[in-house]
C-alpha cells in the first residue's frame, strides 16, 4: 500500500520524501522489522484470548511419544499470529500490482484456511484427528488450481482465440548447474510438477511441527535463503565483468541474473519483500513457541507457511533446490514415507515412531537437543543452496 501510495505522489514534493519507498531493499528489511515489531506487540494477547477459548483442551496429537502429555494445556493455532504479521508486512510494503505477490498471499491464506478447518474440528470434536487427509489434499489443489488459472495465466492468445497460456517460466532449473547449459521446458507438465512441490512442501511442514520451535526456525532460514534467491533474479542491479570483442577485453556491465547463471524472475524483488515479512513473522512467533512453547503452530500455521515455501520455490525458479533448501522438511516427509511403506511391506518399522524427530526422542535425546541439532542442519542447508548460486 506504501509503494502505491508514493507512486501516487512521486512527482509532489511528499513524493520526494519517501523516495526511499522506491527501493526494494528498504521494503525487504522495513516488512520484516514490521512484521516482528508487530508480532511482539500482539502476541502477549492472542496467545491470551486462544487460552482463554481452548481452556480445559488437549492439544497433544495422539501419535506423539508420552513425554508430551505434559504439554496438555498449551494453546493452539498460533499460526494466526504469523498470518497477521505477514499480510501486515507485504501489503504495506510490497508491491501490490505484482501478480506473484498475489498468488502468494492467495496459497499461503489458502492453505491456513485448510490448517483453521483442521484446527477446528480437532477443537471442536475434542479429538487430534481433525480434516481428513483426502479433504485436506482436496482443498489444497483446488487452492492451487485457482493461483495457477486465475492469476498466473491469461485466457485470450495473440491471434484472438480463447485458450489458456502460462505467465510462469516452465523451464526447470538444477542446483550447481547454469541456466545456460541446462534448462528443460517442461511444458503443461510443470503444472503437475509444481503441485507436488507446493502441496509436498505444505505437507512436509505440517509433520515437521511436532516439537517446541522445531518447524518454525527452518522456516526462517528458508524464507531468508530465498529472500537472497529472489532479489538476485529479479532485481535490476548490474554487476562490471568483462568480455571479449575481437580479441580486446573490455568492461561491460552484466545483469546480476546473468553472471550468476540463474533465471530472471521478473517480480523476484517484490517476491523478497513477502519473504521478508515470513522472516519477521516467524522470529516474533518463535519468541513464544520456543521450549517450553507458551503457544503450539497448528495447521493454521504449518500447512500454511509450507504452502508459501512451496510457492517460493516455483516461482523463484528454485524447484529442485528447494529439496536443499526444506532438507529438514524433506527428512521428515521421507521419514513417514518409509516407515508407513516398511510396515506395508514386511510389517516392521524402520523407525521407532515417524516422523523422524520422535525418534530421537524415544532413543532418549532430550527435546531441546534435538530441536537445535535440527536448527543446525537447517542453516547447513539454507547455506549449501547459496553456495550453488555462485557454483552455477
Amino acid at each position: 500500500m506504501l509503494y502505491l501510495l508514493y507512486e501516487l505522489i512521486q512527482n509532489t514534493e511528499a513524493g520526494r520524501v519517501l523516495n526511499f519507498l522506491r527501493y526494494p531493499t528498504f521494503r525487504i528489511i522495513a516488512a520484516g522489522v514490521f512484521a516482528l515489531l508487530l508480532g511482539m506487540l500482539i502476541g502477549p494477547r492472542l496467545i491470551a484470548r486462544l487460552r482463554l477459548k481452548q481452556h480445559g483442551q488437549s492439544n497433544v496429537r495422539e501419535d506423539t511419544p508420552d513425554s508430551h502429555q505434559k504439554k496438555k494445556g498449551t494453546p493452539t493455532m498460533g499460526g494466526a499470529l504469523i498470518l497477521i504479521c505477514i499480510a501486515a508486512g507485504t501489503l504495506l510494503f510490497a508491491d501490490l500490482k505484482s501478480r506473484g505477490v498475489w498468488v502468494m498471499i492467495l496459497l499461503t491464506f489458502g492453505y491456513g484456511f485448510i490448517g483453521f478447518l483442521d484446527d477446528w474440528l480437532k477443537l471442536s470434536k475434542r479429538n487430534s484427528k481433525g480434516l481428513a487427509g483426502r479433504k485436506k489434499m482436496v482443498l489444497q489443489t483446488v487452492f492451487y488450481l485457482i493461483a495457477i488459472f486465475g492469476l498466473m495465466c491469461t485466457w485470450t492468445k495473440a491471434d484472438g482465440s480463447f485458450g489458456p497460456t502460462l505467465l510462469i517460466d516452465t523451464r526447470l532449473t538444477l542446483p550447481f548447474v547454469p541456466s545456460h547449459w541446462f534448462n528443460p521446458d517442461l511444458g503443461w507438465f510443470y503444472v503437475v510438477f509444481a503441485w507436488v512441490v507446493i502441496v509436498g512442501t505444505s505437507n512436509a511442514v505440517n509433520l515437521t511441527d511436532g516439537l517446541d520451535g522445531l518447524a518454525i526456525v527452518p522456516t526462517i532460514v528458508s524464507a531468508v535463503t530465498f529472500c537472497v534467491l529472489c532479489y538476485v533474479a529479479g532485481t535490476t542491479l548490474h554487476i562490471a565483468d568483462t568480455e571479449t570483442v575481437n580479441g580486446v577485453a573490455r568492461l561491460t556491465a552484466t545483469p546480476l541474473y546473468r553472471y550468476l547463471g540463474i533465471l530472471q524472475v521478473p517480480g523476484g524483488a517484490e517476491l523478497a519483500v513477502f519473504c521478508a515479512s515470513i522472516v519477521g513473522a516467524g522470529i516474533s512467533f518463535l519468541w513464544f513457541n520456543t521450549y517450553p512453547a507458551s503457544v503450539f503452530m497448528g495447521d493454521i500455521g504449518s500447512l500454511a507457511l509450507g504452502g508459501a515455501l512451496g510457492a517460493l520455490a516455483v516461482f523463484s525458479k528454485n524447484e529442485v533446490v528447494s529439496a536443499i533448501i526444506h532438507g529438514i522438511f524433506f527428512a521428515e516427509a521421507l521419514s513417514v514415507m518409509i516407515q508407513v511403506a516398511s510396515f506395508k511391506m514386511t510389517g516392521k518399522r524402520v523407525f521407532k515412531m515417524a516422523p523422524v524427530h520422535h525418534h530421537f526422542e524415544l532413543k532418549g535425546l532430550a527435546e531441546p537437543k534435538i530441536i537445535v541439532r535440527f536448527w543446525i542442519v537447517a542453516i547447513l542447508c539454507g547455506g549449501v543452496a547459496l553456495l550453488s548460486l555462485k557454483l552455477r
